[in-house]
């Protein structure tokens, strides 16, 4: 199977596995992933998420061997095919009502790259490489880079990054902002899990109200983010968990939160 999935109590492990292709995301794959981010987010069993890649890579991008480039074009047909694909990809990892943590095990690069840093918090072993490939293919960047990268790292590095399309090493990813934080390649599974298991203990709807907010808040001005705000605190107040929240601190316990 290209996509391996399997729970530990309320985490679901995402791995992509064509460790032979550095997993590579054919048409397949990207439906299958969709999908299941899909399926993760509206099942209340479901609290965290985590996205890694088997072997010696995390994801080298689109697989163009498919024979994606081939035949005759008519004018709209990439932007199509990239709306329909790679977009609704990264859409899917954004729109995740769960917590999603990218386990970036070795090469991010293209989609891949992309892929990993739409998640809300990214891991890197110390083998880990991120690659703005697109420019090196005489590509512009898809798959919403032109998006991400500036809101990571500001829009004069994110030129850098894609007009040059030279690896960054993990250590210097950190230090731009593209990763939360880098750790031996040996540590990354543990490391991972240990992260994913501390956010599905949290409050999951409070989680998922946050992930919006923070995700909208560079595309609108003060007081429509304000406003979004309020109305999130409003919707969040008729959660069970905001109710333990509230009563656990007044009782000066620890909260048990459920997701509810």
């Amino acid at each position: 199977m290209d996509l391996l999935t399997r729970h530990t109590g309320q985490v679901a492990f995402l791995t992509l596995n064509r460790p032979e292709a550095l997993n590579a995301l054919t048409g397949d794959l990207r439906e299958q992933l969709i999908r299941t981010l899909s399926e993760a987010s509206a099942d209340p069993a479901v609290r965290a998420v985590v996205l890694t890649g088997a072997g010696r890579g995390f994801c080298a991008g689109a697989d163009l061997r498919g024979g994606a480039g081939a035949g005759e074009r008519v004018a709209g047909d990439v932007a199509r095919m990239i709306r329909l694909g790679a977009q609704r990809l990264i859409a899917a990892v954004l729109d995740c009502e769960k917590p999603v943590i990218a386990a970036v095990n070795g090469t991010a690069a293209g989609l891949g790259a992309h892929l990993a840093l739409a998640c809300d918090l990214v891991l890197a072993a110390e083998s880990a490489r991120f690659i703005e490939v697109f420019v090196r293919r005489g590509l512009v960047p898809d798959g919403g880079g032109a998006y991400l990268l500036p809101r990571l790292v500001g829009p004069q590095r994110a030129k850098e990054l894609m007009f040059f399309g030279d690896a960054v090493g993990a250590a210097d990813a950190e230090r731009l902002g593209l990763v939360n934080r880098v750790v031996p390649d040996g540590e990354l599974e543990k490391t991972a899990g240990e992260w994913a298991a501390r956010l599905a203990t949290g409050p999951t709807r409070a989680l998922a109200l946050t992930k919006h907010l923070v995700n909208t808040s560079l595309g609108t001005d003060r007081a429509t983010a304000f406003a979004a705000e309020a109305t999130a605190q409003e919707i969040n107040m008729t959660t069970a968990d905001a109710s333990e929240g509230v009563t656990s601190f007044l009782e000066r316990r620890a909260a048990e939160f459920r997701g509810r």
